[in-house]
């Protein structure tokens, strides 16, 4: 079965609906589905809740939905590189729910596998476990997190074969193959599709059965902070 779809709006057509719930990949802006994001941004859908690391920074990624005021709630781990989501949510304009990155990374993945929760002692005695189930096992605390399944998720790969089997490069990998697998649609972009077969089985990342859709194109790859070392003096 050929996936490929010839753009991202193409691929998001059907997909997308007011108030859905979308998990995307990325970390900071290594890895993002930059595309999926600026044709969900064209499609003008709204009040959605967005669960990622963390939310772009100001003007790109995940910030462009912040700007076009699309995001009515994110699910997170770290905020810190965008002044827009900050103002936002200072003002109440926009829902936060904090997750520590390993337990959002399992609540994806969780999601995916099928398994409704699982307890973690990761939050123990902060605000994160507020509300939450509490059980002893083996002497120590644990609270019980949810698994996550969303209308959608948007990932990016490096390499993906027509099946939609995904290869991911390096620390790109990230969020994003969790993200993959807890979404009812799967949206993959990647940088090149190759025909089935020419991946190695040993070297695929997330199989194709989580994959539904699949697109290509070119990618700006920003760099979020960028550091260069002083000129020695001659």
């Amino acid at each position: 079965m050929n996936k490929t779809y010839p753009s991202a709006a193409a691929a998001l057509d059907g997909a997308l609906f007011d108030g859905m719930t979308i998990a995307a990949g990325g970390f900071g802006l290594c890895g993002i589905p930059e595309l999926l994001i600026a044709a969900i941004r064209e499609n003008g859908v709204k009040n959605l809740t967005v669960a990622s690391n963390n939310a772009g920074t100001d003007g790109f990624g995940l910030g462009q939905l912040l700007e076009s005021r699309q995001v009515k709630k994110m699910i997170a781990s770290y905020v810190g590189e965008n002044a827009e989501f900050m103002r936002q949510y200072l003002s109440g304009e926009l829902e936060l729910e904090f997750n520590p990155q390993g337990t959002l990374a399992e609540r994806m993945r969780a999601g995916g596998a099928g398994i409704p929760g699982f307890y973690t002692a990761t939050g123990v005695g902060t605000v994160i476990a507020e509300g939450k189930e509490h059980k002893d096992f083996d002497g120590r605390t644990y609270i019980l997190e949810r698994g996550m399944v969303t209308d959608l998720s948007i990932v990016k790969a490096w390499k993906a074969d027509t099946s939609g089997n995904l290869v991911f490069r390096k620390t790109a990998r990230n969020f994003n193959a969790p993200a993959a697998t807890c979404g009812k649609i799967c949206i993959a972009e990647v940088e090149e599709i190759v025909p089935m077969g020419s991946i190695d089985p040993d070297h695929i990342h997330v199989p194709g059965i989580y994959v539904h859709r699949l697109i290509t194109g070119q990618h700006e790859k920003r760099i979020e902070q960028r550091t260069v070392r002083k000129r020695e003096a001659a």
